[in-house]
């Protein structure tokens, strides 16, 4: 991910539910230096609704320059191989 790359991640915080796998994708985004938005998807309707419209099952998902990455598994491993590289 370059730094001028637009990356956002949409992540499920309900009043009820935290998603701890949006919790731990945003973490490894910013322990990593990343400059992100992080959009938080605040109710069931807004979840359910950014689902649909993505085609995905889960959240958290990571968009750069508006292509979807996918979930925390995929953070993960784009932040490692960015390691391997340098």
């Amino acid at each position: 991910m370059s730094t001028s790359s637009e990356i956002i991640l949409y992540r499920m915080v309900l009043p009820d539910h935290t998603c701890p796998f949006g919790v731990r994708a945003k973490a490894m985004l910013e322990q990593a230096g990343v400059d992100f938005e992080d959009r938080v998807l605040g109710s069931r309707d807004e979840v359910e609704t950014f689902k649909a419209e993505h085609g995905v099952d889960t959240t958290p998902q990571l968009f750069v320059d508006g292509e979807r990455i996918g979930g925390s598994s995929a953070v993960e491993r784009i932040l490692a191989d960015q390691d391997a590289a340098a």
